[in-house]
């Protein structure tokens, strides 16, 4: 036994279960209960990997704050590294914070990726059998297809026209998302990113990583390059949801958040956003002036009516 079987087993043993699961409601053979057991591995993975993203992100926004005291080290001690690193380490363990810990969810995600690649490349491809993986499942998984091409095959394992296209937009889409999610979390996640000297080690990956996977990337089976695709995938989202509800103070997502935090206090107050705003300066306009009305100039007492209530004498009629 290999010293990394343990680790290939687990992987096929993770497929054959979403496998036995998915068959209930899709052909056993097909591409799509294939395709979906590979995406039913990343989501087991990458749900065992939650509190080590929880560390990566607390790690990262550490090391983003201490970068001005790191930057004054290294300036201080520019002439001795050995005591450059001590004191360096002093400051990381003084804070709480390991520089190691925001690689941790992709170092260990690696042997994953590598485990999947034996299992569909030297076992699948090439139809051997790997722990629970019997060789019925082998073949199984060897006649699944996605789009025509088998999911065992990449760029440069066939010739076939089906196997170029799907593996190239695959690779296209595995570059793009990973550039699209080092790039999330430089623009919005990132404290004072236009001063950070954080942000500039970050560009680095934001164009080096994407580059890496395009060209490792024609070497890939098509299931592999699913796997991948799929792990930005639950990346961005994750990453998306920790940037919006808990963003690094200093950061654009903070200030985004600021201000849905004050917009969601104004409609409990009642207060509508869509009024227009009153404009103190504004000159208040003069009163109108009031209209009076003359009444009708009443008759003089000796021609109005008696006090007995008798009517006025005709000036026609003689007085008795």
């Amino acid at each position: 036994m290999g010293l990394l079987d343990p680790l290939y087993w687990a992987v096929a043993w993770v497929l054959v279960t979403w496998h036995s699961f998915l068959s209930l409601i899709l052909p056993k053979d097909s591409g799509a209960a294939w395709s979906l057991s590979i995406v039913g591995l990343v989501l087991v993975i990458r749900i065992l990997l939650i509190p080590l993203f929880v560390k990566q992100i607390k790690a990262q926004r550490a090391l983003q704050i201490l970068q001005p005291e790191i930057k004054a080290l290294q300036k201080r001690f520019k002439d001795d590294r050995q005591k450059q690193s001590e004191e360096m380490m002093k400051l990381y363990r003084e804070n709480g914070t390991n520089p190691f810990s925001s690689c941790l969810p992709i170092i260990l995600q690696m042997p994953i990726f590598f485990a999947l690649f034996h299992v569909l490349k030297y076992g699948v491809a090439e139809d051997n059998p790997i722990g629970p993986m019997t060789q019925t499942l082998v073949n199984s998984a060897g006649h699944a297809t996605i789009f025509g091409a088998p999911i065992s095959v990449g760029f440069l394992g066939s010739d076939d026209t089906n196997v170029k296209i799907v593996s190239g937009v695959l690779i296209v889409l595995m570059t793009f998302t990973t550039f699209i999610t080092q790039k999330q979390l430089m623009v919005k996640g990132i404290a004072n990113a236009d001063s950070n000297p954080f942000l500039q080690q970050q560009k680095l990956l934001v164009y080096v990583f994407p580059f890496m996977f395009a060209i490792f990337g024609i070497n890939f089976p098509i299931g592999v390059l699913i796997y991948w695709l799929t792990t930005n995938l639950w990346s961005m989202g994750q990453q998306y949801w920790v940037i919006r509800n808990n963003p690094a103070p200093g950061s654009q997502a903070f200030t985004e958040w600021e201000e849905r935090q004050e917009r969601k206090a104004a409609k409990k107050g009642g207060v509508d956003d869509s009024a227009p705003t009153i404009v103190e300066d504004a000159p208040v306009a003069e009163p109108e002036p009031r209209v009076v009305r003359h009444q009708p100039k009443r008759k003089p007492r000796s021609q109005r009516r008696g006090r007995s209530g008798g009517a006025e004498p005709s000036p026609n009629e003689e007085t008795p």
